[in-house]
């Protein structure tokens, strides 16, 4: 059944114009400039009103300052982060502790963390890591079987062996095959996305998803809150529900001040009868195809993986969808049969990354790879705001004789992150890391291939957001066929870039240098 048999039945889902409520809300960087604003205000009134007491405050403030210093120093906080709550303490001595303690409270998502941490101990266990496969990978290689240890460790991300891996080196490659993949589904279908926009591409696969509903296939979808903010009606969720879809949204954007803004789902999955999976950069609009233009051309990467590893990726979304259930039928979907590729070689480790921990999975799987690198390190991403530590592992690589090679955009979609990434470049290339922008447009692909051997695709960009606050995903490849092809992808994809040098750096806009440079005192707050 179309789309348009729906709305001769009175249910209209993608009314133009109908977007969600816009709510007030507040991150940590708007919180800072309200709280500036309100500090000028209060001083300028203790000048007014309170003049006799002025050395007393100003005593007062300078001892509040100190102690809170003292206590940054000594915190267990990212090094980067303390420099910028240092500055805003220093800025706002009084209001910038409130808010320093505001958002070290978790406000807005102790229970949510309480709810993750419960998930994940009580289905870890559901998918068991095969004692031959890591005693196979120990004997080939025992530094990524010591990786592969952690991974599992932090989260019930097994190592697999059995799965077959297609790489996509464009949203339109996968978008084809997803389609193909979507008709042939007989018992469920999940989808997680961060973005799920009206156009052709989600049209398509509405078609195929209520089709699919009204066989009796379960289809779920999830997406982000702030997808519902900007993009979809509110009622959304309501008129799926109509086609027989079940739909959630996670963290709905709420009028009201709370640090969960901060935690978004990021993470972009589709499983199809625990056999296939989907898994990348590209969300569920027209721009990830290149149907509509936004920002030059646009590229981006994907991976479909066919046995064994399928099942981490269903157990990682019914986790997520399972956050307000009681009551999920985990063993039932691990249940369905994964058909395993026995051809297939190398090992494949699909793992996610969540921000109510102090694991940062992600970060720690890129570092991995940078220290252990011998002959090469390419990664795509497309924003550069890096922190003390990924900075360091990405210059000691290139240090130590290892070809580190950074593709960014040409042409970006964010004027702040833009300029952030070229704070990064001066001391990037004075190391020996080589620097190239996309010249057709924007890169949106979240890629790291080393040495032949190992790479991952996924969702995870070298910024704060991705390592830090959002939940995340990836798929961890070694000596997965498809490697090859993603070096392949990775070189034709340079020969349409530009070169950065020194010189280039020195010719930047002043505006762009500027902005970077005031912004990334507060980066970590972005």
């Amino acid at each position: 059944m179309m789309i348009a048999d729906y709305k001769d039945r009175g249910i209209t889902l993608l009314k133009k114009g109908q977007k969600g409520i816009i709510h007030a809300i507040f991150s940590r960087f708007g919180l800072i400039l309200l709280l500036l604003v309100v500090q000028v205000l209060i001083l300028f009134s203790i000048f007014q009103w309170f003049e006799e007491f002025i050395p007393h405050i100003f005593g007062g403030t300078i001892l509040f300052t100190a102690l809170m210093v003292i206590y940054l120093l000594n915190s267990q906080i990212n090094p980067t982060a303390k420099i910028t709550w240092l500055i805003v303490i220093m800025l706002l001595p009084v209001f910038g502790v409130f808010l320093f303690l505001y958002t070290q409270s978790d406000i807005g998502h102790r229970v949510l963390k309480k709810r993750i941490n419960q998930i994940i101990t009580n289905t870890k266990e559901n998918i068991q890591q095969s004692n031959d496969v890591i005693q196979h990978l120990k004997k080939e290689n025992p530094s990524v079987a010591a990786l592969a240890h952690y991974m599992n460790k932090r989260g019930c991300h097994p190592v697999f062996e059995n799965t077959e891996v297609t790489y996509f080196p464009l949203g339109e490659n996968k978008f084809d095959e997803m389609l193909r993949q979507l008709e042939a589904a007989k018992h469920f279908i999940f989808m997680e996305y961060f973005i799920v926009s009206e156009g052709l591409m989600w049209g398509k696969v509405l078609e195929i998803l209520a089709k699919k509903a009204a066989e009796g296939v379960d289809v779920r979808i999830m997406y982000d809150g702030t997808c519902e903010f900007a993009l979809l009606p509110r009622d959304y969720p309501k008129r799926l529900k109509a086609l027989g879809i079940h739909c959630k949204v996670f963290a709905p954007v709420s009028p009201f001040v709370s640090t969960c803004y901060n935690y978004r789902d990021h993470r972009k999955i589709l499983v199809i009868d625990g056999h296939t999976a989907f898994n990348g950069g590209i969300n569920l609009a027209d721009e990830y195809i290149n149907e509509k233009i936004k920002f030059g051309h646009w590229k981006d990467t994907a991976v479909m993986l066919k046995g064994d590893a399928v099942k981490s990726f269903t157990l990682m979304f019914l986790q997520m969808w399972g956050i307000d259930e009681r009551q999920e039928q985990y063993a039932l979907f691990l249940s369905y049969p994964s058909l395993p590729v026995k051809e297939a070689a190398g090992y494949v480790i699909p793992y996610g990354d969540c921000p109510l921990n102090n694991d940062k999975l992600g970060e720690r799987v890129y570092m991995d790879m940078l220290n252990r690198s011998v002959s090469y390190v390419h990664m795509m991403t497309p924003y550069l705001i890096l922190d003390g530590e990924m900075e360091t592992a990405i210059k000691f690589a290139a240090e130590r004789g290892v070809e580190v090679v950074l593709l960014l955009p040409g042409i970006p979609d964010k004027a702040i992150p833009y300029a952030l990434a070229k704070t990064h470049y001066a001391s990037l290339l004075k190391s020996g890391v080589k620097i190239y922008e996309y010249t057709p447009g924007f890169v949106h692909a979240k890629v790291f291939v080393s040495d032949s051997k190992e790479a991952v695709v996924g969702t995870i960009n070298l910024d704060y957001r991705s390592l830090y606050h959002h939940f995340e995903c990836a798929t961890y490849l070694y000596h997965v066929d498809c490697i090859g092809e993603i070096e392949a992808d990775f070189q034709d994809t340079l020969t349409k870039c530009r070169r950065i040098t020194m010189q280039t750096v020195r010719k930047e806009k002043w505006t762009v240098k500027l902005t970077g440079y005031l912004m990334k005192v507060i980066a970590p707050l972005l």
